[in-house]
């Protein structure tokens, strides 16, 4: 039986997939904050580990928002750092700083995000990354926003500053799109993504749910882990904000071994999911992805296979590009898609071997090797 019997039907699966994703993000209202003040108190916790290159740019962001002083602090946990960050940390006089001291345990980032809850006094957790940088009226989009909402949980967008290097522009361009998954799937409820650099929940939830009780032992997932045990408790509260003023940009990965860490450490979480449709979406796409692998290697028997490889590799293209432009026009990225089509055989390979490695392989992250 031909090869092709198993491919069209997963790419039929897949372009059916993708156009429910497009159709989904641009379903999303682009929200614009009342005019009404808000009083939500808010927590910002910030997971550090040798970040005394970044953290400073971050502190001032933060200690300048639009937002009142009276009502927002700033928890910095630093995790074991060798280098400068606890001592630049303790120069702005508005930041508290804690020190994790545990040891010997899979998740350090999870751990530390939960000694700055016990420390916390907000009614409103904001977490984010050390290496981001947030626009002035951040706090006061994402609080205005959860109030209107009555939300209890809020995935918010997150961008990859980028350069001209073939890796920044293919990290920005890959990331767009898991951006534009998750607010699609957030919004349509079937929370399948969210990126701990920018989401918020209320405090009281955290411990409503046991906080990360039953998934610390996991290395990664402090983000869309913890979103799953809160939707499954206030599933009609959890919501994705779409606003420009609520981006939060990042750092891409310095080099490519560091890319294929981030990623697997990323893939690593696919087979923690309660939620059945979601690794049936994970396997369809990883199937497809794969095809494009068993073409070339029929082809070496069969070169007919080498061209429905690059027929495929169009039609994928084609598929994506509608969803890509509509992601890319929000977060101002589109000179980008320019890229789009040769950067495909590289998405490709790079999902085909984080998936693998995410299931059955380690990886090396902050300087640690987990499992």
């Amino acid at each position: 039986m031909s090869i092709l019997f198993f491919i069209i039907p997963l790419f039929l699966g897949y372009s059916i997939l993708i156009l429910y994703y497009w159709l989904s993000w641009k379903s999303i209202p682009d929200y614009v904050p009342a005019s009404i003040p808000v009083t939500t108190t808010i927590s910002i916790i910030i997971p550090a580990r040798n970040e005394e290159d970044n953290i400073a740019s971050l502190l001032e962001a933060l200690t300048t928002q639009q937002y009142p002083e009276n009502l927002y602090e700033i928890i910095v946990v630093d995790d074991h750092s060798t280098d400068a960050t606890a001592a630049i940390v303790r120069q702005f006089a508005r930041v508290k700083l804690l020190q994790l001291t545990d040891k010997g345990i899979n998740s350090y980032k999870k751990k530390a995000i939960e000694t700055g809850i016990a420390y916390a006094t907000g009614e409103l957790i904001i977490t984010t990354d050390a290496d981001c940088q947030p626009l002035p009226n951040w706090l006061a989009t994402m609080a205005s926003f959860g109030h209107e909402k009555k939300a209890v949980f809020i995935a918010a967008p997150v961008v990859f500053n980028n350069n001209n290097s073939v890796l920044q522009l293919f990290q920005a361009m890959d990331f767009m799109v898991l951006q534009g998954i998750t607010g699609a799937a957030v919004h349509k409820k079937n929370l399948s993504m969210c990126n701990g650099a920018n989401m918020a929940y209320e405090r009281k939830v955290f411990y409503a749910v046991n906080g990360f009780a039953g998934i610390d032992h996991i290395a990664s997932g402090d983000d869309m882990l913890l979103m799953h045990k809160i939707a499954a408790q206030y599933p009609d509260n959890v919501h994705y904000l779409k606003s420009k003023e609520a981006i939060v940009s990042t750092e891409p990965m310095k080099t490519w071994k560091a890319f294929f860490n981030q990623r697997i450490r990323w893939a690593s979480k696919a087979g923690k999911y309660d939620d059945k449709r979601i690794i049936a979406v994970l396997l369809l796409v990883y199937l497809f992805n794969l095809s494009f692998l068993g073409l070339l290697v029929a082809g070496c028997w069969t070169p007919q296979y080498w061209l429905y490889a690059g027929l495929l590799w169009i039609a994928k293209t084609l598929v994506e590009l509608p969803f890509i432009y509509s992601v890319a026009s929000f977060f101002n990225k589109k000179s980008i898609i320019t890229y789009f089509f040769f950067f495909q055989p590289l998405h490709i390979g790079y999902t085909i071997i984080s998936g693998f490695l995410g299931q059955f392989g380690k990886y090396e992250w902050k300087g640690r090797n987990v499992k």
